[in-house]
């Protein structure tokens, strides 16, 4: 009745009976699966409150307003509890709680623990505790929230109920930390398949990357996308570059004020800008449907992480393409932040990192990998769906190769790391080499005939198959394992995988690969006239779109034509209360269309061209917004004028209007400029730099010609 469906999916139904029931619940299930519906239906059914710990204070607003939206005539229905809340929000909430109104609370864990909101809690009815993204209890999880470990106790505290664990990701590890936490061992598990067959696992090597990501993102026009960087620098860099490639991409970290995230959020799930460059700080419990692609610019430092994040795209069932650019420098900067830390989260840091390496660099199928380190068998045969299944890795023997990497490391006596182990190998003498005397090793140049970059995969592969490790309190010393030792006594053959080999970046781009909407079947042009309406009326309401309706229920509306609310509730995901809350602006258009329009396919869209533009030019172009003097500005990069004016013209000629002018009026005289000017106006058969030398004459250096044609062709030319 209020959430428009009339089938569970997977284990949906068995889970909220267990909770309705009465017993403790553990839910796993990827993004996308349904688990909020699993505490939500429950805590409408059952008498008093239900409690949602959620640990993002960002996203409560998006998910309480998604609840109401179901709801007709119930504001009440669902309310958040954190510390975004003035006095008078507060007093409302503790009025609507205490009416009995108010059937889902959600609230951080850190305004959880306060002890005004406990003696407040303790007044009401608890149906059941529902502990969402329970992953963050674990410290194997790949978001560990210390405030997650103290649930058990302010439960007890305000009064024992039923629990029911939610989370996307957790291998059994994770699982068991999470239950022995909550004290719910024997809760009744209900675990769905982590296989998200719709969605294209792809790692790409780290080259070009700002280039590539325009790339894709300008050959698929209009898609939503979220790309992850480790760092907040990063995340405001690229940004920049996005946005000075004409795409509507803004930053999200959580060095940003409160307001500043929450608007850049709001503008990315009210579809103003269709992609959003973060840190791990955003995503978790985003309900955006139809996220077209994740990126990872950065690999990050878990595959539950990695898992988590990827999940975001495609939860419609529709295209979701997850795109990784991976380089083993990258890997080994999260090694240094390892470094330091108790012995213990190295060890845990360690061992999550190696399996992202063993993801990264494996030949066999992704999605089988991924599903194995989630405790699920995935059948030994191609998904057709991921970069190594479509585009199958060569293999070559590297017997030989492993025995050269395990004799060299022996030979070290295990006291040095990749990079020096690669120098013996390939007899690159360096002055720590010779500092060693290693170069008077047996083992000194014994794959000399192969590049280092050859001989770091064959060390990386050889810690893949636990041949070799890395210590921990040494961290990135490369010790010999026990079972590499067997290998040395007793070689056999293995193949191993050779990079892949992608397409040149001028190729055309038909290497991301994934699902597309068929437009057989649904009116495309009914669908963009809905698609507008919901827009506009999300933007009236002010919530998101998708709280409204989201794009399967557009376009089972584009095929059934429903021309009056009660038949609009026979369309999928809409049902009775979003029917009669916000259905009577769609059947109205969908009526005239039927009366007035006939049924065309859609036009083929065109990919525009991509412009690529560096980091330093975005810092150029920035700077000169701001009106940084050139000469500064040159200085600052290493650079002197004439190269910082050939970074300028190639942004210019490229199709980026900028003015120079203030730097012009306070280096060139004003009767300089005219005559300069004037010749390109007029005289000037090209814009070629050598004939307008010999034009004007000596009275004009280089520099103020090149100058001053800047300035023509960003007036006439833009």
């Amino acid at each position: 009745m209020y959430f428009g469906f009339n089938t569970f999916k997977g284990q949906q139904e068995a889970a909220i009976r267990s909770i309705l029931a009465g017993q403790d619940t553990f839910v796993l299930m990827p993004t996308g699966g349904g688990k909020s519906l699993c505490y939500q239906l429950p805590a409408l059914m059952l008498k008093g409150t239900a409690i949602i710990v959620s640990p993002l204070i960002a996203l409560m607003k998006n998910q309480v307003d998604a609840i109401r939206g179901f709801i007709v005539d119930n504001n009440d229905i669902a309310h958040f509890l954190n510390s975004s809340l003035h006095k008078p929000q507060l007093l409302e909430v503790r009025t609507a709680l205490l009416s009995g109104l108010t059937k889902l609370l959600y609230v951080a864990p850190e305004s959880l623990i306060k002890e005004e909101n406990i003696q407040l809690l303790k007044q009401l009815h608890i149906s059941f505790y529902a502990i969402d993204e329970a992953h963050c209890i674990s410290e194997w999880g790949h978001d560990f929230r210390p405030e997650y470990r103290r649930l058990r106790t302010i439960i007890n505290d305000i009064g024992p109920a039923p629990i029911i664990a939610l989370t996307a990701t957790a291998t059994p590890k994770v699982q068991n930390d999470i239950q022995k936490n909550l004290g719910m061992l024997k809760a009744n598990l209900f675990k769905a398949s982590f296989n998200r067959p719709n969605l294209y696992y792809e790692i790409r090597p780290k080259t070009n990357t700002d280039r590539e990501i325009i790339k894709y993102i300008k050959n698929n026009p209009g898609k939503s996308g979220i790309i992850y960087c480790l760092s907040r620098k990063k995340v405001e860099e690229l940004a920049d570059v996005l946005r000075v490639n004409d795409i509507k991409a803004l930053p999200y970290h959580a060095g940003m004020d409160a307001h500043t995230r929450s608007k850049h959020q709001d503008s990315f799930l009210m579809e103003d800008v269709d992609v959003i460059v973060a840190t791990i700080a955003f995503g978790m419990g985003i309900d955006k449907p139809d996220v077209r692609f994740v990126i990872h610019y950065d690999f990050p430092k878990s595959l539950e992480g990695y898992y988590q994040e990827t999940g975001r795209a495609g939860r419609d069932g529709g295209e979701g393409n997850c795109i990784a650019f991976y380089s083993y420098k990258n890997v080994q900067r999260l090694e240094k932040f390892i470094q330091g830390k108790p012995l213990a989260e190295q060890e845990i840091g360690k061992q999550l990192l190696f399996e992202t390496v063993a993801y990264s660099e494996t030949g066999s199928c992704r999605r089988r990998v991924l599903l194995n380190y989630f405790g699920e068998e995935y059948p030994d045969e191609p998904c057709d769906n991921c970069d190594n299944c479509l585009h199958p890795k060569p293999l070559f023997e590297a017997q030989a190769s492993l025995i050269a990497v395990l004799k060299t490391v022996t030979a070290l006596l295990e006291k040095f790391k990749i990079d020096h182990i690669v120098n013996i190998i390939t007899g690159t003498l360096t002055s720590v080499v010779k500092s060693y005397h290693h170069h008077q090793l047996r083992e000194f140049g014994c794959g000399a005939s192969k590049p280092h970059a050859f001989w770091h995969t064959v060390v990386r592969q050889a810690l893949v198959l636990h041949f070799l490790e890395k210590e921990i309190e040494n961290y990135g010393l490369i010790k010999i394992t026990d079972t590499g030792l067997a290998y040395l006594r007793s070689p056999y053959p293995i193949m191993l995988p050779e990079d892949h080999e992608y397409v040149a970046e001028d190729d055309e781009d038909d290497f991301f690969l994934g699902f597309s909407r068929s437009n057989g079947g649904f009116d495309e042009e009914l669908f963009l006239i809905l698609k507008a309406q919901l827009h506009d009326l999300a933007h009236r309401l002010d919530i998101p779109p998708y709280a409204i309706f989201q794009d399967p229920s557009l376009e089972d509306m584009c095929i059934q034509f429903p021309i009056t609310v009660e038949e609009l509730k026979n369309c999928h995901g809409v049902g009775e209360g979003k029917a009669k809350k916000f259905g009577e602006e769609f059947v109205a258009i969908i009526r005239k269309y039927v009366d007035d329009k006939e049924i065309e396919r859609p036009q083929e869209m065109v990919v525009r061209s991509l412009i690529n533009r560096s980091s330093l030019k975005v810092h150029i172009i920035q700077s000169i917004d701001r009106k940084v003097m050139l000469d500064d500005l040159a200085m600052s990069k290493g650079m002197d004028m004439r190269q910082l004016l050939d970074e300028i013209e190639v942004i210019v000629s490229s199709g980026t209007k900028i003015s120079v002018d203030y730097f012009i009026k306070q280096t060139i005289d004003d009767d300089k400029v005219d005559d300069i000017y004037e010749y390109f106006y007029h005289e000037a058969e090209s814009d070629s730099l050598d004939d307008a030398i010999d034009a004007l004459g000596g009275d004009y250096t280089e520099e103020e010609i090149r100058l001053v044609r800047l300035k023509f062709m960003s007036d006439v030319g833009q």
